[in-house]
């Protein structure tokens, strides 16, 4: 799979993913026997088995969790069915990625010197971040257009993974497809309904976040494609590689030398795939193994590129400590953990340049990008969230998921979120054919709850020091050994309730008033 994602075009690696995937569907297939046999063994025998077994004690754990959901395990015959039914519940996603990462090509854009720029989903976010305003309305109309030529196939193929999450849902006697997919990692759906609570409550401070933008851009209007661009010019943070790890190393001495050993072990013994080239997977990624994990980026020197290898390194340390400090069954660690480890390294790196920075110029321009954080994480996942949310209840009710009724639930979302200081540019409409997220099954919203926890460790390592590193790295070595509510609660953070996003949104609003106070110096 890592040398698919390499280069997506090679037919090679293409088979050999698809003939893993069968194998893998084949053994799920093979074994689903099992689990409604385990399922049906009454509590009081369970308990003789573990008397009787004391080696059977150290899977309590797993199979307890097993058992918490037998009320949606369904006969062996049909668990071999739904077994049977996986590749091609994986169809939406798989082609999606082949049309996303491999077929679709862009246009070139253009800056306002009329020079042409390579637009790729490489450098599409470096061209929004460009002070070319022309460049990035050029890169971000000929983006969406383009998308836009493919709005019926894409909306079938979007239309199909939700379909197929609900169908699943309905076998396994859910009352929705949310339900479900939060179910298997134990999360309670409140969680996922209570964040969007928050943020609906703290929607002020994004729009005012959109006024403070529109000001110090000093436009008539704020287009979609003004979001992006640092609000500090001036200003020249691009970095290499080497220096970016120099950096980060540096950002992350509150957490032990313990964990820097490690986090260097990865830098100098090439655990990460660097630069972009032809075919190569977008965006980034960490991807935990026993031997040592492996990150995906596609580093361009930029600030964001900077964070964006701090992130994929924490989730990397997080899967190392993991493997490391539980058994196999235990070192997984659920998707909804998964985003603290990376985000708190970004708190912690962001806190690292602010706290040396002595130039009010520079402080503002980090303090812009901190404010851009919230808002592409917090609020901006946030909507995801609410749409995937959304479409699910849509197709649930019996809804067709046209292009028209798409775009038009992700422009509504727009303008709720944005508000009224922007131009809601029709391109924008489209954004949701290129986001590979809502192929993954709920999984957005976690971003924003990853993030609002982390905002509240990173402050809590800062502050408190050695006590708090330790229930941390506890956090990082738990896998799966726990719920994930409890290993959080086990680091000092209670995501039950809706306190740490709402602290984190606080931090939001205390950060627009330093950067309104330093821009009106």
């Amino acid at each position: 799979m890592r040398r698919s994602d390499e280069d997506a075009r090679v037919s090679k690696y293409q088979a050999m993913v698809g003939k893993m995937m069968s194998a893998y569907v084949e053994l799920g297939a093979a074994s689903a026997f099992a689990t409604p046999e385990i399922m049906a063994v009454s509590d009081e025998t369970m308990e003789e088995f573990y008397a009787s077994c004391p080696k059977l004690e150290k899977y309590r754990r797993y199979l307890t969790n097993l058992r918490r959901r037998r009320e949606h395990v369904l006969s062996p015959a049909e668990e071999k069915l739904l077994a049977a039914a996986g590749e091609m519940a994986n169809a939406p996603d798989t082609i999606y990625g082949m049309f996303n990462d491999a077929d679709i090509t862009f246009p070139d854009a253009v800056d306002s010197q009329g020079n042409k720029h390579p637009l790729s989903q490489g450098t599409y976010i470096s061209y929004m971040e460009s002070e070319d305003r022309e460049l990035r309305k050029s890169a971000f109309t000929n983006l969406y257009h383009t998308y836009g030529a493919y709005k019926n196939t894409v909306a079938a193929i979007l239309s199909a993974q939700v379909k197929q999450l609900q169908f699943f849902a309905q076998a396994r006697k859910y009352n929705s497809s949310l339900e479900a997919a939060l179910d298997r990692t134990n999360v309670p759906t409140d969680v996922y309904l209570n964040l969007i609570e928050a943020v609906h409550k703290n929607m002020d401070k994004m729009h005012r976040y959109v006024e403070l933008r529109k000001k110090l851009l000093g436009v008539d209007e704020l287009h979609m494609y003004d979001i992006y661009t640092p609000l500090v010019g001036g200003v020249d943070k691009k970095s290499s590689i080497d220096d970016a790890k120099a950096l980060i190393y540096e950002a992350l001495a509150p957490l032990g030398e313990d964990y820097r050993a490690i986090l260097k072990e990865g830098f100098e013994n090439r655990w990460i795939d660097v630069y972009e080239n032809a075919g190569k997977r977008s965006g980034a990624y960490s991807a935990g193994a026993r031997v040592h994990p492996f990150v995906l980026m596609n580093y361009t020197g930029t600030l964001d590129s900077q964070f964006t290898l701090a992130h994929e390194m924490g989730h990397a340390l997080h899967s190392y400590l993991s493997n490391k400090h539980q058994e196999p069954l235990d070192a997984n660690y659920v998707i909804f953990v998964a985003e603290v480890a990376s985000t708190c390294n970004e708190a912690l790196l962001m806190e690292h340049l602010l706290a040396k920075t002595t130039d009010k110029k520079e402080r503002a321009y980090l303090i812009n990008h901190f404010l851009d954080q919230f808002r592409g994480t917090l609020y901006r996942q946030t909507m995801f969230a609410e749409f995937e949310l959304n479409i699910g209840k849509m197709a649930q009710e019996g809804k067709s998921l046209t292009p028209d009724v798409l775009n038009a639930e992700y422009r509504r979302l727009n303008k709720l979120y944005f508000g009224e200081n922007i131009v809601l540019d029709d391109e924008i409409d489209m954004e949701w054919m290129r986001i590979p997220h809502f192929y993954y099954n709920y999984y957005v919203f976690q971003y924003a709850t990853g993030y609002a926890a982390a905002i509240a460790l990173s402050r809590r390592i800062l502050k408190e020091g050695e006590s708090a590193v330790k229930d941390y790295i506890g956090f990082l070595s738990g896998g799966c050994s726990k719920s994930p509510i409890d290993l959080l609660k086990g680091a000092g953070v209670d995501m039950s309730t809706t306190a740490p996003v709402e602290q984190a949104l606080e931090l939001f609003n205390e950060l627009l008033g330093e950067m309104e106070a330093l821009m009106a110096e």
